[in-house]
């Protein structure tokens, strides 16, 4: 498996930025989606990395500077073709090395409260991450999660 930035131009990109959005539309209420657009993921403040196997797209995840201590994880995607291969493990164990990297003390992130987001919970507990209360612009509400790690 290769990561690379990703600058958020190729189809298979664009496509499964597609289908990580129809898919919260089917486990989460409008109000309670917080997943991010293909315009949305190119602010300055997000970097985004595609992970691939060959020419084969596996998955996707980014990162938010919050501020110059504190980042959010963002658009976790693995594709349907690759679920339970290590995909996002492999992702997320590449923006904490990041997050260390630019000396970010904390890292956090929202996800679903749904039945459909128990194994992204379970992997996100399994790196040490613990629930937290809401964190920048987010609101307490029933469908959304909320949990932090110390880096």
């Amino acid at each position: 498996m290769f990561i690379k930035k990703d600058d958020l131009t190729g189809p298979e990109v664009a496509e499964l930025i597609r289908e990580h959005l129809h898919g919260m539309t089917l486990n989460s209420p409008p109000e309670s989606i917080h997943a991010l657009g293909l315009d949305q993921l190119r602010k300055p403040e997000i970097t985004f990395w595609s992970a691939w196997d060959g020419m084969e797209l596996l998955g996707c995840g980014a990162l938010k500077e919050l501020d110059d201590q504190h980042g959010e994880v963002k658009s976790m995607r693995t594709s349907s073709k690759h679920l339970r291969k290590g995909v996002a493990r492999r992702m997320l164990e590449h923006i904490l090395d990041e997050a260390r990297r630019r000396g970010y003390r904390r890292l956090s992130l929202e996800t679903g409260s749904m039945a459909a987001f128990e194994p992204a919970r379970r992997l996100y507990a399994s790196f040490g991450f613990q629930y937290c209360e809401p964190f920048a612009d987010y609101i307490e509400e029933p469908n959304s999660v909320f949990m932090t790690l110390e880096l």
